[in-house]
């Protein structure tokens, strides 16, 4: 979690859409969402912000789904609960980290987020 979150009274900015990357595009090392093809500096300052902003709340989101996925895993009365080390060895997280990843899951699904974001629907 490299970044706190926005807090109640401050706006969820909107990324910019993530544009689809055409395979022999994303084939290209040198290719990154058409990044290289901007000669304007400050263009290519605005659309790789654009995109900055757009991977972070795209990993924020996702992680988010992964506490959710953790917590519904670990929740006991489930007949196949798994352990806190079992959830750690399939995300590859240390234990301590999927434990933590639990109970913010189980925070997210109660709506009690401290962040003051909405709660995670998980289907």
């Amino acid at each position: 979690m490299a970044e706190p979150s926005p807090r109640r009274n401050e706006p969820r900015l909107r990324p910019a859409p993530l544009l689809f990357e055409p395979a022999e595009a994303a084939a290209d090392p040198e290719h990154f969402f058409d990044l290289e093809s901007i000669d304007d500096p400050r263009a290519l300052l605005t659309r790789a912000t654009d995109l900055t902003q757009a991977f972070r709340a795209a990993a924020d989101r996702a992680m988010e789904f992964q506490a959710v996925a953790a917590a519904q895993l670990a929740d006991p009365r489930r007949f196949d609960r798994l352990t806190a080390a079992d959830i750690a060895e399939r995300a590859e997280w240390t234990e301590d980290y999927a434990k933590k990843m639990v109970e913010f899951g189980r925070d997210l699904m109660r709506g009690a987020d401290p962040e003051g974001r909405r709660a995670v629907d998980p289907h």
